[in-house]
């Protein structure tokens, strides 16, 4: 225990839990290359071991938007701080993310992803906390789901500390 954080899932039940995502991914975009469009910056840890083991074409793209600052719960504006690169019509895109609480910056996500007219636009997340959801979206691959606790590790942050560690801990 660090500073009070407790693991709430160890670093091999996410490893595990990612190869299985990873082979439901694969099967489901068979034939196909799927495009990850990567939710900066606390999916980037849960987006390369991801793509590390989809056995598809992967391509990756990186978007960064906030709705904490450096608060424990959500303002509830969505904000652009980094666009994608490139276009991703006629992709098949995989969004990723760390976590899901509100559902707001998700649905702002798929919605204006949308408008970019994909071939096909799913979710993908690490962690979903139902409990805390205010808008409902639709998440195609979910890690876990855990209970209404702030959670780090694995790339989630508490005013830019803990990415760091390799379980998903609350503080």
């Amino acid at each position: 225990m660090i500073d009070n954080i407790r693991v709430l899932i160890s670093e091999e039940q996410i490893k595990e839990r990612i190869d299985e995502l990873a082979k439901q991914i694969s099967k489901d975009y068979e034939g196909k290359s799927v495009h990850l469009v990567c939710i900066l910056k606390g999916s980037v840890f849960f987006s390369c071991d991801l793509a590390k083991r989809i056995t598809v074409p992967v391509t990756m793209d990186f978007m960064s938007v906030s709705s904490y600052g450096d608060e424990k719960v959500s303002s509830g504006r969505v904000r652009i701080v980094k666009d994608l690169d490139e276009s991703i019509q006629d992709k098949d895109v995989l969004i990723i993310e760390d976590i899901i609480d509100s559902g707001r910056t998700l649905a702002y996500l798929k919605e204006l992803l949308s408008s970019r007219m994909p071939e096909s636009l799913n979710i993908c997340t690490l962690l979903d906390k139902p409990e805390r959801r205010v808008v409902e979206v639709d998440v195609k691959y979910v890690g876990f789901e855990i209970p209404d606790e702030f959670v780090v590790g694995y790339g989630l942050d508490y005013q830019q500390k803990y990415r760091n560690l390799p379980y998903i801990g609350v503080v």
